[in-house]
């Protein structure tokens, strides 16, 4: 019986030895996950802070936003404001000069050795044409326009043919 007890006693013995070396890791495995929640608690109140940070930051950017346009609502509406402006004062000024002719160019000078415009003498560096418009006087190189496969053509008679390049 001495020795079962001593038996018992051993194997009783080990199976507490065995049950500290379980209950010790069992605790260094708490440890570990108490340290890993409190990491994990810091890092959701970070990113808690940062959610909240980003969050006003977007209701600033939006407000920003909101007030940049408005602004450009208000610009819109005062330049459509100025373009109704722009085209009473257009029609005004259409309705003005309405009744107004194009004035025909006036006789020009037949004299051979100027240019009818200018009144510039003809030499040998100075090239004299012939207006091949309304007038058919001669002008020279300043006074003139050239109008391609048409000729060239005086001042005068090409701003009456093309009003928009005066």
């Amino acid at each position: 019986l001495p020795q079962r007890l001593a038996s018992l006693a051993a194997a009783a013995q080990e199976e507490t030895w065995q049950s500290q070396q379980q209950l010790q890791a069992q605790r260094q495995e708490v440890a570990r996950l108490q340290e890993e929640l409190s990491r994990a608690r810091q890092d959701g109140e970070r990113w808690a802070s940062a959610l909240q940070r980003a969050q006003r930051e977007a209701l600033e950017r939006e407000a920003t936003r909101g007030a940049e346009q408005a602004r450009h609502q208000e610009l819109i509406r005062d330049m459509k404001e100025r373009l109704l402006e722009l085209l009473r004062e257009k029609d005004a000024l259409w309705q003005k000069t309405e009744g107004i002719d194009t004035p025909m160019p006036s006789p020009v000078p037949r004299h051979p050795g100027l240019c009818a415009r200018c009144h510039k003498d003809f030499r040998l560096l100075s090239r004299r044409y012939n207006c091949s418009r309304l007038c058919q006087g001669r002008v020279c190189h300043a006074c003139s326009v050239d109008m391609g496969k048409h000729g060239r053509c005086c001042l005068i008679c090409y701003q009456q043919r093309h009003p928009q390049a005066t």
